[in-house]
This record gives structure tokens, sequence and C-alpha cells, in this order.
């Protein structure tokens, strides 16, 4: 199959180009490398250094007859949405939806879009947050994204394009970038291996669903069946507190330190976690690796690339 990934230098991106050629397929990437790394691209993809808001992304989609558009390519950054709403709303938005006109343009076979569970609910009411719990987004960030999934229901219900979208938790994992407040799993990773101590705002009881990378591709990959359409939710469905979080990394990292508390992030949710029942029941996705093997194998990715 002829694949798309837009964002596939990027940390969750380049692990699904990795698993789509892994399988077989045949991929190109589009990515402006703004955030994502020349080094994550798989040598095998064809690769276009390319904003996704550029006319030549159409003449790509024909040239290399693509029938799979998997849409990654985004501004990612609360507190960037905040600063700036304006370019958050051209990149998550306004990409998206030329994205989509293309794909009906040139009858692309299925449109998968990497959307946000984490932060596409707000303030939670019930725990775990199904997909028919309220979007009660509190970020630009988050608002773009549900405005994003809205276009998305449009195109498939008016023009009958076969479209998946998956709404994550709290990704971490290898090649997540630790430059950015999106992974703290990166930056704590970095800190230790500088001999810093990790620094967690507020008390650090605030909660988050963790799910590691890998699990995220096997989602990707199940999108791909043209039977798989819709909006799932991708976590564990278990709150891990940012404290239980640190010290699970300490342990793993075995490095001796202690652990340092900074003041909380304004407006910061207090508990966030999501339930994946859906994708379970309809196509039998589980998260396969824990917190504390997760933790591991992320820690062990951050130290070999330092040696």
């Amino acid at each position: 199959m002829k694949i798309l990934v837009t964002g596939g230098a990027g940390f969750i991106g380049s692990h699904i180009v990795n698993a789509y050629i892994g399988a077989g397929h045949d991929v190109t990437v589009i990515d402006d490398l703004s955030s994502g790394k020349m080094q994550l691209v798989n040598p095998k993809a064809t690769f276009y250094n390319l904003d996704i808001h550029s006319p030549e992304v159409k003449t790509i989609l024909e040239k290399e007859k693509i029938k799979v558009i998997n849409h990654h390519a985004a501004q990612i950054s609360v507190s960037a949405s905040v600063a700036n709403p304006l370019f958050d709303a051209n990149s998550n938005i306004i990409g998206t939806l030329q994205l989509l006109q293309n794909a009906v343009s040139l009858d692309i076979e299925k449109f998968i879009f990497a959307s946000t569970g984490g932060a596409m609910y707000g303030e939670q009411k019930t725990f775990p947050a199904s997909e028919e719990h309220p979007c009660q987004p509190l970020s630009p960030y988050a608002i773009s994204k549900l405005c994003a999934e809205k276009y998305i229901n449009y195109f498939g219900t008016q023009h009958g394009l076969n479209t998946t979208v998956l709404r994550y938790s709290n990704v971490y994992g290898p090649h997540q970038n630790p430059h950015g407040e999106a992974g703290v799993v990166a930056i704590f990773c970095e800190r230790l291996l500088k001999g810093q101590q990790p620094i967690i705002n507020g008390d650090g009881e605030q909660t988050r669903d963790f799910v590691y990378v890998q699990d995220i591709v096997q989602a990707n990959t199940i999108a791909l069946n043209p039977q798989c359409s819709g909006m799932f939710n991708v976590g564990t469905g278990k709150e891990t507190s940012v404290n239980f979080l640190t010290r699970c990394l300490v342990k793993a990292s075995a490095i001796a330190t202690s652990i340092e508390y900074g003041p909380a992030k304004q407006g910061e949710q207090r508990r966030s976690v999501i339930d994946s029942g859906k994708l379970l029941k309809e196509f039998g996705w589980k998260p396969g690796v824990s917190v504390e093997e997760g933790l591991l194998e992320t820690f062990n990715y951050f130290k070999n690339q330092t040696t």
C-alpha cells in the first residue's frame, strides 16, 4: 500500500513510518523539519522537506500514487498555542483542511488523523473518559484539534472519505523531543543524564494516562483496515501520577538523585485518563507495555544517544 505520513520525521510519525515499511508498505514522508529530525527518517521512505500548506503536496500525492494519508504533522505545544493561537490554527486546522480537500479530489482511500485525548476532554467529569465524554478543550491547541475533527467528520459524511481519528493520551518513548513541554519523560531523561535533578511542577499528584509509543504504532497499523473508521481513544485507561512516574524513571536510570518541586503550571489539568474500550472491543487493541517497561526502554534510548 502507498502511504503518506505527514510529520514522519517527528517523534510518533517516525515510529509509524518504520512500522509501515516493516510491514511491506511503500511510504512517503512530508516534514518541514521544524521539529522533526532527518536522522529519524527511515532510509527506505521517500522524503520531501516540505510544509503541508505547500501547493506541491497535491503534486506529490499524485506522483507517488498515494492511497492512504496518515496525518501527524502538527503544532503540538499547548503553551505555544496559548502564545500564538493564530499560528496554531493555521497549522492544525488549515493544514488539515487542505489535506482533506486534496484527499477528496484525488480519491484517497483512507485518512488517518492524530488527535488528542489528553487535552480534548478538559477537566473530566468521569474517569476514564470515553469518546462520548463532553469535549471541553482548555487550550487553543485542543480547540484546533477538535475543529480539525469536525472537518474530518464533514468530509467523511459529505464526500464519503474513509476516516479514522485516534485520540492519544500522553505518549512517551524513544525519539521524543526533550526540548519542549510536550515530553516530560524525555525532559527528565535528559536531566538525569546531565546529572541534574528532575523538577516536578506542583505537588506531583496530578495524573496522566501515559501510553508507550509502540502501542500507539499498533493502533495506527489497525487504522489501515478499511473497516476501522470513526473515532477511537488510544490510552491505557490507568492514571499515573507524575510523582510515581518520576520515581519509576529514577529507578530505571539507576542514578542516585533527589526530586525537586517547582511552581504548578497555571491552568494545568489535575486528572486525565481515557478509556480505550471501543478500540479493544472492535479491533482487539490494548496496551502491551507497562509504564515501568516503557520508561526503561526510553531511558536506555536516550542513554545510548549520549554515548
